[in-house]
């Protein structure tokens, strides 16, 4: 900002102090920003005033609709708002101000009413007439000279920014809310335009902006401001929407105060109602809430997903309802202009979750695949924490566009700007460091040049460590503070995962232990039935007709279950409590016992001879006896011989996919659920995809678990290979520096002093 609007910004904030006392600092802005857009407004139309006045009077008594009237006003107004009364701030008067003042504001167009309305500005009017302070107030405000020959939009537009500023910074509270601080603005902002020669140095060319989280339009500020510091003779054209009434009257009151089209920002949920649903556009500018879920709207959402699929918005997948950071970004994504007419760019800020959160063949997962595999990402750089009002977490900037020059395509460039800082005297809510030119600069030529940077040291100050509670002695020196990128093939974000099976070995024996189990109901009713067998049910006959009838003890049994089975059903109580649940467990209780008395109690080690000594025992058994005393009888042992699933005929062995060659048969084992595991491979596309993750698991796996195979039933939903493509960007692995530990003798040290010292502050106690 230049001297004179700073001096002008501040002398319309000086209305605060008028305000001091008797209003909040919180609510300074919502006052001071609708009055100077007021004061705006009519200095702005006052050379044309007279003429909407008379084109007022001659539709005064026209049979046309309102709808006519107005286009007629704005036309004779020769701008994007009219206003129909005959006062202004200077002719308001003292006695009956607040319904003057009220009259003037309603006699605006439409558009500029509604963002008094938004404003809330009505109520406000009547606490300052209330605190006798509104005369006060437009006396002050009608001082200041807002004349387009005086203060043009483009300094209007800084002064109206400043102003916001200062309100936001006023209200740290709700700050991070609508307000991203002016240096993620300008750094952002730069990252997006910086590729667009065209833009940047052709008069008259046309490039249109957009917003979907507009805030208060402090994106789409910097964008054109950008643009027209560059290119004075570049037409921009802002579009938003915002789902903060407040921030979108300030948002609004901003296009409006800059000479642009008001009616391209919207109020609403951009995820569930796009209001710009058919438009494409040149640069997207996003802040998002981070973390924030979406679970108000989730029908919307999946609808969409479900019906239209990639000819919506967000056919690759959807993120857990918890966190909507995503779904945001595939909006911007299918409002890309297509790269047949131009294409587009994306600057969007997200915390660490979009980076790595869902495994593979997650809705997360999915959307990072597009990105990456439509080679739509160019680059993202890693923020410094504290660096937003609300929160102090880890943040990035991604760079998406679908107009990659050349030379950057399939390539991805990460960037570790988190040291790049320098702390603030006084925080701003959770705002403690900030970026100067400098070190937008230097993150903005690493992007244009798009080349690895090795790690080097910045000529940044440590920071300060604390001087609370005991100091080391050997204290640690600080590290100091780098700055490097690197450079990656798109596909190096992938992986495969490959499900690994080992096979199952259990032994089988009919002991009386394990067979007495069989007496219970299994889950969920196995713990209550052995409980009321051990209270009431030890003395039952089994040959008798009472066993298992529980009608004396319903009352107790329901008072017990109600206080420690509380997850039970009615169905489920009524199942423990009839007598038939009893005597259905009691009959496969004695088929086993028959079983038993025919195979003995010796323990077997081979499974697979499990079935043929069932049936040479000539005992008859239904499925669920068979099922029950299988589990109850049999347990994993890893000295057992192999479960036998199938032996395939006419099938060649291949033992990395689970066929074995065993005494001339190919056999198929069963895998064992507690021992399955999954390997990421990672993608290479030079080599077919069976080569690539059996050459892994030649290397990787079979060494060390020589039984195991991969699983061919698993495969990706999309390519039709084997194993389940996941992609990742795990930021702070490739940037991870290994420090060292201190060596083992000076730690022993340190902790001998200090015992020593503790040892004799306990003898100056018992001395």
């Amino acid at each position: 900002m230049s001297q004179s609007t700073n001096n002008l910004a501040s002398y319309i904030w000086s209305l605060a102090d008028l305000l001091r006392g008797d209003f909040k600092q919180s609510q300074y802005g919502r006052i001071i920003l609708p009055f100077t857009l007021l004061r705006r407004l009519e200095c702005v139309l006052k050379d044309r005033k007279a003429d909407v006045l008379a084109e007022h009077a001659r539709l005064e008594k026209s049979p046309l609709p309102d709808e006519a009237k107005e286009k007629l006003l704005l036309r004779a107004a020769q701008l994007s708002f009219y206003n129909t009364s005959k006062m202004d701030l200077s002719s308001l008067g003292a006695s009956g101000i607040k319904d003057n003042l009220d009259s003037y504001i309603q006699s605006f167009s439409k558009d500029a009413r509604e963002i008094f309305e938004h404003f809330k500005f009505g109520e406000f009017i009547a606490q300052l007439s209330d605190a006798n302070l509104l005369y006060k107030a437009v006396q002050q405000v009608k001082g200041a000279d807002l004349r387009p020959e005086v203060v043009s939009n483009h300094d209007m537009g800084l002064v109206f920014e400043e102003l916001i500023r200062r309100f936001a910074e006023g209200s740290n509270e709700t700050a991070g809310e609508h307000f991203t601080p002016r240096d993620i603005v300008d750094l952002t902002t730069s990252l997006v335009f910086m590729e667009d020669d065209e833009a940047l140095t052709q008069e008259g060319v046309i490039r249109t902006i957009y917003d979907p989280t507009a805030g208060t339009g402090g994106f789409l500020s910097a964008g054109m401001e950008y643009v027209l510091q560059l290119n004075p003779g570049a037409v921009m054209r802002a579009f938003g929407q915002e789902l903060n009434p407040e921030s979108y009257a300030i948002c609004k009151a901003d296009m409006l105060i800059k000479g642009q089209d008001i009616t391209n920002i919207k109020l609403g949920n951009t995820l569930s109602q796009d209001q710009l649903v058919n438009d494409k556009f040149d640069y997207m500018l996003s802040n998002p809430p981070f973390g924030v879920d979406w679970k108000k709207i989730e029908k919307d959402i999946k609808d969409e997903h479900a019906l239209k699929g990639y000819g919506g918005r967000f056919g690759p997948g959807l993120p857990r309802v918890t966190d909507g950071s995503l779904l945001f970004l595939m909006h911007l994504l299918s409002k890309l202009r297509d790269a047949e007419q131009g294409g587009g760019r994306v600057g969007i800020i997200l915390n660490g979750s979009p980076l790595f959160t869902g495994g593979a063949g997650s809705g997360e997962s999915e959307i990072r695949r597009h990105i990456l595999e439509s080679d739509l990402l160019e680059a993202i750089v890693a923020l410094p924490t504290d660096m937003f009002y609300n929160t102090g977490i880890a943040t990035y900037v991604w760079v998406l566009t679908n107009k990659k020059a050349p030379e950057r395509k399939g390539k991805v460039l990460l960037i570790n700007g988190t040291d790049l800082y320098s702390k603030m005297r006084k925080s701003l809510g959770s705002k403690r460091k900030w970026m100067d030119t400098d070190d937008i600069a230097t993150i903005t030529r690493c992007f244009g040049a798009f080349e690895p940077v090795e790690p080097t040291a910045l000529d940044k100050p440590a920071d300060a460590k604390s001087n609370r509670g005991r100091q080391p002695d050997t204290p640690k020196s600080p590290t100091s503070k780098t700055f490097a990128a690197k450079l990656f093939d798109t596909h190096e974000f992938g992986y495969r995962r490959l499900t690994i099976e080992r096979p199952l070995r259990e032994s089988y024996q009919f002991s009386n232990d394990r067979i007495a189990t069989l007496r219970f109901a299994p889950k969920p009713l196995n713990t209550i039935t052995r409980w009321i067998y051990d209270t009431y049910g030890t003395g039952w006959d089994e040959n008798g007709p009472d066993y298992g009838v529980l009608d004396a003890h319903e009352v107790e049994i329901r008072t017990h279950i109600k206080a420690e089975f509380a997850e039970l059903k009615e169905k489920q109580i009524k199942d423990a409590l009839d007598p038939k649940t009893w005597r259905t467990q009691l009959a496969i209780l004695q088929k086993a016992r028959a079983v038993q008395a025919k195979i003995g109690t010796d323990q077997h080690d081979d499974m697979n001879g499990f079935d043929k000594a069932l049936k040479a025992t000539g005992v008859v058994l239904d499925a669920t006896a068979k099922k029950q005393i299988t589990a109850a009888v049999s347990w994993k042992n890893p000295k057992a011989q192999k479960v036998i699933k199938k032996v395939h005929k006419k099938t060649a062995p291949n033992p990395l996919y689970g066929l074995f060659d065993v005494a001339g048969q190919v056999v198929e084992y069963k895998p064992d659920g507690d021992l399955r595991d999954n390997e990421n491979v990672p993608l290479d596309p030079s080599s077919p995809v069976d080569t690539v993750n059996e050459a892994y698991f030649l290397a990787e796996v079979a060494p060390h678990v020589p039984d195991a195979w991969m699983d061919a039933g698993k495969v990706d939903a999309l390519d039709g290979g084997i194993g389940i493509v996941g992609y990742e960007i795990p930021f702070n692995r490739h940037f991870y520096t290994y420090v060292p530990p201190r060596d083992l003798t000076e730690i022993d040290a340190d902790l001998d002093k200090v015992s020593a010292e503790i040892m004799a502050l306990l003898q100056e106690v018992h001395s």
